[in-house]
C-alpha cells in the first residue's frame, strides 16, 4: 500500500487504517504502529534536523531511547513538542510537526552551520563568547535565546486533566519482555500480589521483534499465552503505557502512565497521564538492552539505525526500512537482521563485519565483507550509498538504508539512580547493574543475559527466589526450548578510525570523536568534565544510546578499560516527564491548597481584597464606597490606625508553643538576643541567626509561665523556623528538655492598634489592662466578657499603642465582630496587609524585604540585639568574622525624596549623586518603598554602603527597569515617632 511497507506480516492491524499527517502532508497507517513505523512505511525517513549543525536525521532506534525522530505532535492547546516519533503511538487525525528548522524540513537554513563547524567545536561557547564583553548582551545572548531549544511550548492552558496515585505490591517487574514477562507469571502463580509495567503498548518487548520458535509457537504468540495468564490472575495489575522514571528511597517507585496520548480526543471523564507512587516490598529490573550504534564517518545519515531497529520495524510493524539494506556488525545481531530481510524479499546489499572472520551464517547469496568497515556515508536527505574500507581497499556500495550492529548495553539506570555505578565486565563487553541490595535485582538482558531462553529462566528464578523471603510458595516454571536463536556474541568496536566525515557518538547535540580528543587534549580528562565541556549525553536521550560509546572511545584514547573511565551519573528521570503529570490535579487555584485565615469570613464581611501571601490569603485592603484605587483605601487606613484605631488580623503569622525545663536555655541559644531571664508576662523581640551570622527570622517570643513560651514567626517563615528548632534541638542540644509544637492554626489572632486601641479593648475584656497592669511587651492569658480565655500581647509593629489578642480559632470570627461593634463610637476601622506594611516602613520595622538572607543584625542596625557576652548561640562563631563586620557593608537606611512629589519603589538601585548607572558604582538598593499619607511623599528603606555614615547625604535612586531617577535624601529609618512615645501611651 506504500513505499516500504509489506504486504503481509507485523503486528499490526491492516483492517483499521489510520490518517495522519506530517508537517502538512496526509499519510496512512494502521493501528497499531508508531508514528515512525508509519513514516518509514510512507518513505519519509527524513524526520528531524540536529541540534548544533542542523544535519538532516532520522530515526536511529524504535524506542525511548531515539535522539533523532522528535517532533511536535497535536495542535492548539494540546500541542506538545519533542515527541520521541519512535513511541508515539498512531491514532486517526494525529497531527505531526517536525523541528529546529526553517524554513522546511528538507531545506533548512541553520544547515549553513555545518559549514561553520570549524568553529564550533567542543567549548567554543567558552571561548567565542568571551570578547568584546559588549558584544555578550547585544549579540551573542540574543542569538543563543533564539537558537536554543529544539520544539516549542504552546502558550494556551493544557485541557487536559493529570492524576497521582499510590500502588503497593509484593513485587513490582520493570519491563515486560521475556524477563519480565516470566518474573511477574513465577510470582503471580506463587500467590503474590505483582504490579508489573512496560513503557510499550504491549507486552512482549524483544518478543514482539524477533522471528524466533518458542515452545513450538511464534515468539509473539507465545509472550500473547503469557500476557493472557497474566491478566487472569486477579492480584496481578498490568501496566502498559507506564514507564518507571525513577527509584526512591524505602523501595518507593515513580512511574508516569500515559492513559490517554493515543486518543485523539481524550474523555474529560480521565486523565490524560497519572503519576504513580508505587510502593514495592521487592523489585526486578527487566528493562532489556540497548544495542549500540557503530560510529564512523557519516553515521547519522537519514536511514541509518541499528540491527535491532530495523529488525523491530519489520517484524513488529511490518515494514521494511529499505528496499535495498546494508549491514554493518560486529556480531550476530546484524546476521540476524540481514537474514530476517532476506526472508521476507528485502535485498540485503551486503554484510560488513567488522570481525576478521565469524561463524553467524548470512542469507543466501548475500556478499559477507570480513575485517571490513563503513568509513563513509552518501546521500542529501537520506542515505543512497556506503563507503566499505578493507586492507586499504575501499569501495562504494548502493543501498538506501544501513542497519549497523555494535553490541549490546544493559539498560541499568534504575539501579543506579541512588549513587550506585554500574560495573564493567569485560566478559560481557558492558556496563552491569551494581549490586543495590538484596531487594532490588536486574533479571534477564538487563542483568547480562544474551539470549531469550537466558531470560525466560533468569527471569523465573528471580521471582520464585524472593516469592520465597516473602512467605509464598515458589513456583518451578517450566522453561519452554527457544529454536532460531542467534550467537550473541560480538566484538567491541568503539569507532572506525580514518573517517572522512564526521562520526557521531551524540546524535541529537552533534557531538563527534573529534569533539571527544579535543577534550582529552584541553584537560578535561574525567569523564563528567568530557561529559559537560562536550555536551555528550545531555541531550534528550540522556546518552542512553552513545553514553558507552564515548566511555569506549576515551578509554581507547588514553589507552585503559572502560572500567577505568567509569560511568557518568544515573539521575531520575529516565524519560521525559511532563510539567502536567508531575503536577497532577494541583494547577489553576488548585496549584497550591488554599488556606484561609480563622478570620477570612469576618475579613469578607468587611470588604475585604485579598492577596496570596505564602500559603495564606489574607486580606489585604478594605475598600469603601468612593474609593477609586487600592491606594485611596490604603491612605484612609493608615491615617485612621494613626488617629483612631483598626484591626488587622495577623493570624498568618507562625506560632509555636515550646515546652520544658531547658526551653529558657534552648531559647537563649537560638536567637541572639538574651532569653535566658525574661520574665513570666513578659515578652521580647528576638533575631533568629543562620550559622553563618546572617539573619534567619526575626519576631517575639512570650513567656506565658515557668516552662511556657509562645514564639510568633514570620508568615512565610514558619515551617521553616519549626524545622529549624527541630533540628537544633535533635542535632545540636539533645540533653535539653525541651518541646515544640506548631499552634498556627488552632489561634486566631488579631492586632488592634491606635491611640484608642485600649479604650476599645477595654470594652471586651475583663481583666485589668491599663499601663501599669498591662505594660509595653506585656504578655498575660485574660477573660472576655463572656467567659473566653484568651492570650493578650502588648505588641506593636505599626509603632502606635497596640495589643495583639489571640481566642480559640472558631471563635475568632465572633471576637472580631464584637472588637468592631465595641470600636465603632471610635471610628475603628478594619486594615489590611498594605497598610500594615505602610505602618511599620514608615516606623523603621523590617520584614524579609529586608531580612534577605545577606543581612546582619548590625547592617540593620541591631548589633546592640548580639549579646556577645553569652557563652554559645546559633550564629555567634561566624558572626565575627571580617567580612560580616566591614565598614562598607550594605546598612539599613531611610529614604525620602528630595522633591517630594516624586516616587520611587523597591527594587531601585541607590548610586552616588550624580555617578552613572553601572555596576562597579552600585551602592545598594532599595529594599521597602510606599507612599505616607502620615508624611505627604513616598518613603523608603534601603541598604546603603556604609549607609549609617551618611545619613543627611543626597543620592540616586535609580529604576533601569521602570526609567526612573529619583534624587533623595540619606535619612533616619524612623519616620513617625523616633522616640516611641506612642508605644508607651
Amino acid at each position: 500500500m506504500s513505499a516500504y511497507r509489506l504486504d503481509a506480516g507485523g503486528l499490526v492491524n491492516r483492517a483499521n487504517p489510520l490518517t495522519f499527517t506530517f508537517d502538512g502532508k496526509s499519510y496512512t497507517g494502521f493501528d497499531g504502529d508508531t508514528l515512525a513505523s508509519a513514516l518509514i512505511a510512507n518513505d519519509q525517513m527524513l524526520m528531524g534536523r540536529s541540534f548544533k549543525y542542523h544535519r538532516p536525521r532520522g530515526p536511529v532506534t524504535s524506542g525511548s531511547a531515539e535522539p533523532n525522530a522528535l517532533m511536535t505532535v497535536g495542535s492548539g492547546a494540546r500541542s506538545e513538542p519533542n515527541v520521541r516519533a519512535t513511541v508515539a503511538e498512531l491514532y486517526n487525525g494525529l497531527t505531526a510537526v517536525s523541528q529546529n528548522r526553517w524554513p522546511s524540513l528538507a531545506f533548512d537554513m541553520g544547515a549553513v552551520n555545518g559549514l561553520l563547524s570549524p568553529f564550533l567545536g567542543a567549548g567554543f561557547y567558552y571561548k567565542t563568547f568571551m570578547w568584546p564583553a559588549i558584544f555578550w548582551e547585544k549579540l551573542y545572548e540574543p542569538v543563543i535565546r533564539r537558537a536554543a531549544g529544539l520544539g516549542k511550548l504552546t502558550m494556551e492552558a493544557d485541557p487536559d486533566r493529570y492524576e497521582k496515585a499510590w500502588a503497593h505490591c509484593d513485587l513490582l517487574v520493570v519491563g515486560a519482555g521475556p524477563a519480565g514477562l516470566m518474573a511477574a507469571l513465577s510470582a503471580a502463580r506463587a500467590g503474590a500480589r505483582v504490579l508489573i509495567a512496560d513503557e510499550s503498548a504491549r507486552f512482549g518487548g524483544s518478543l514482539l521483534s524477533e522471528n524466533v520458535v518458542i515452545g513450538g509457537q511464534a515468539a509473539s504468540d507465545y509472550a500473547a499465552g503469557l500476557v493472557e495468564e497474566l491478566a487472569s490472575f486477579p492480584k496481578v495489575t498490568m501496566m502498559p503505557r507506564t514507564t518507571v522514571f525513577g527509584w526512591y528511597d524505602d523501595m518507593v517507585f515513580g512511574a508516569v502512565e500515559r492513559v490517554q496520548k493515543h486518543v485523539e480526543t481524550p474523555s474529560p471523564d480521565l486523565p490524560v497521564e497519572c503519576v504513580w507512587r508505587i510502593v514495592a516490598k521487592r523489585a526486578i529490573l527487566a528493562s532489556g538492552a540497548e544495542e549500540r550504534p557503530l560510529v564512523f564517518g557519516g553515521n547519522d545519515r537519514p536511514g541509518v539505525m541499528t540491527a535491532n531497529a530495523a529488525r523491530t520495524y519489520l517484524n513488529r510493524y511490518g515494514v521494511a526500512v529499505g528496499s535495498k539494506v546494508a549491514v554493518f556488525t560486529n556480531g550476530g545481531s546484524g546476521y540476524r537482521t540481514a537474514g530476517d530481510l532476506s526472508a521476507r524479499g528485502v535485498e540485503v546489499a551486503a554484510i560488513i563485519d567488522a570481525r576478521a572472520a565469524s561463524t553467524d551464517p548470512a542469507p543466501y547469496g548475500v556478499r559477507v565483507i570480513h575485517g571490513g568497515a563503513v568509513v563513509a556515508t552518501k546521500g542529501r536527505n537520506r542515505i543512497d550509498a556506503l563507503v566499505a574500507e578493507r586492507a586499504g581497499f575501499e569501495e562504494e556500495i548502493a543501498c538506501d538504508a544501513l542497519a549497523m550492529a555494535g553490541g549490546w548495553s544493559p539498560i541499568v539506570h534504575l539501579m543506579c539512580q541512588r549513587g550506585a555505578k554500574p560495573v564493567w565486565s569485560e566478559a560481557a563487553k558492558a556496563f552491569l547493574a551494581p549490586d543495590v541490595g538484596a531487594s532490588f535485582v536486574a533479571a534477564g538482558s538487563a542483568a547480562g543475559a544474551d539470549c531469550i531462553a537466558a531470560c525466560l529462566r533468569d527471569g523465573a528464578s528471580k521471582a520464585a527466589a524472593f516469592s520465597t523471603e516473602l512467605g509464598f510458595a515458589a513456583y518451578e516454571a517450566n522453561i519452554p526450548e527457544v529454536e532460531g536463536e542467534y550467537d550473541p556474541d560480538f566484538a567491541p568496536l568503539w569507532y572506525v578510525p580514518g573517517a572522512k566525515d564526521k562520526a557521531f557518538v551524540d546524535f541529537q547535540n552533534d557531538v563527534h570523536v573529534g569533539d571527544l580528543g579535543l577534550a582529552q587534549r584541553e584537560g578535561f580528562r574525567h569523564i563528567e568534565h568530557t561529559k559537560r565541556y562536550t555536551t555528550s549525553g545531555m541531550a534528550t536521550d540522556q546518552g542512553k544510546l552513545g553514553n558507552v560509546a564515548t566511555i569506549g572511545i576515551v578509554a581507547a584514547m588514553r589507552g585503559v578499560s572502560p572500567a577505568e573511565i567509569g560511568t557518568t551519573t544515573f539521575r531520575p528521570f529516565y524519560t521525559p516527564v511532563s510539567m502536567g503529570a508531575l503536577a497532577g490535579t494541583s494547577r489553576a487555584e488548585h496549584a497550591a491548597p488554599i488556606r484561609t485565615s480563622p478570620l477570612h469570613g469576618w475579613a469578607k464581611k468587611n470588604g475585604a481584597t485579598f492577596v496570596e501571601s505564602g500559603l495564606w490569603y489574607r486580606s489585604s485592603w478594605f475598600a469603601r464606597d468612593g474609593e477609586k484605587i487600592w491606594r485611596d483605601s490604603v491612605d484612609r487606613e493608615v491615617r485612621n490606625v494613626r488617629e483612631n484605631a483598626g484591626l488587622c488580623d495577623v493570624s498568618t503569622l507562625g506560632k509555636i508553643e515550646i515546652f520544658g525545663k531547658g526551653a529558657a536555655e534552648f531559647l537563649n541559644r537560638v536567637y541572639s538576643n538574651a532569653f535566658l531571664k525574661l520574665p513570666v508576662g513578659k515578652a521580647r523581640y528576638g533575631l533568629m541567626l543562620r550559622e553563618d551570622g546572617m539573619v534567619s527570622d526575626d519576631g517575639t517570643t512570650s513567656r506565658l509561665s515557668e516552662n511556657h513560651y509562645v514564639m510568633t514567626t514570620t508568615t512565610a517563615y514558619a515551617a521553616e523556623v519549626m524545622a529549624h528548632l527541630e533540628f537544633a534541638s535533635q542535632t545540636f542540644w539533645p540533653h535539653l528538655d525541651v518541646r515544640f509544637v506548631s499552634s498556627s492554626d488552632q489561634w486566631a489572632q488579631m492586632s488592634l492598634a491606635g491611640p484608642k486601641a485600649r479604650i476599645i479593648l477595654a470594652r471586651i475584656v475583663e481583666d485589668d489592662i491599663s499601663d501599669a497592669a498591662m505594660p509595653f511587651l506585656g504578655a498575660k492569658v485574660v477573660t472576655l466578657k463572656g467567659g473566653l480565655k484568651a492570650r493578650l500581647f502588648r505588641i506593636s509593629f505599626s509603632g502606635e499603642l497596640a495589643y495583639e489578642l489571640a481566642v480559640p480559632a472558631g471563635y475568632g470570627e465572633a471576637v472580631a465582630d464584637a472588637i468592631m461593634q465595641a470600636g465603632r463610637e471610635d471610628g475603628i476601622c478594619a486594615y489590611g496587609v498594605e497598610a500594615l506594611n505602610v505602618l511599620r516602613i514608615e516606623k523603621g520595622f523590617v520584614t524579609h524585604a529586608e531580612l534577605e538572607g545577606r543581612t546582619t543584625p548590625d547592617d540593620l542596625g541591631y548589633g546592640k540585639m548580639m549579646a556577645m557576652t553569652k557563652p554559645d548561640f546559633i550564629g555567634k562563631r561566624l558572626s565575627t568574622r571580617f567580612g560580616l563586620t566591614a565598614a562598607d557593608r550594605l546598612q539599613l537606611v531611610g529614604l525620602k525624596p528630595v522633591e517630594t512629589d516624586k516616587e520611587f519603589m523597591a527594587g531601585a538601585h541607590l548610586l552616588k549623586d550624580g555617578a552613572a548607572a553601572t555596576l562597579a558604582g552600585d551602592q545598594g538598593f532599595v529594599s521597602s518603598a510606599c507612599y505616607s499619607p502620615t508624611l505627604g511623599h513616598t518613603i523608603g528603606l534601603g541598604l546603603l554602603k556604609s549607609g549609617r555614615e551618611r545619613i543627611g547625604e543626597k543620592i540616586t535612586v535609580w529604576d533601569g527597569l521602570r526609567g526612573t531617577e529619583v534624587a533623595a535624601e540619606v535619612c533616619l529609618p524612623v519616620f513617625v515617632d523616633p522616640q516611641n512615645t506612642k508605644l508607651h501611651l
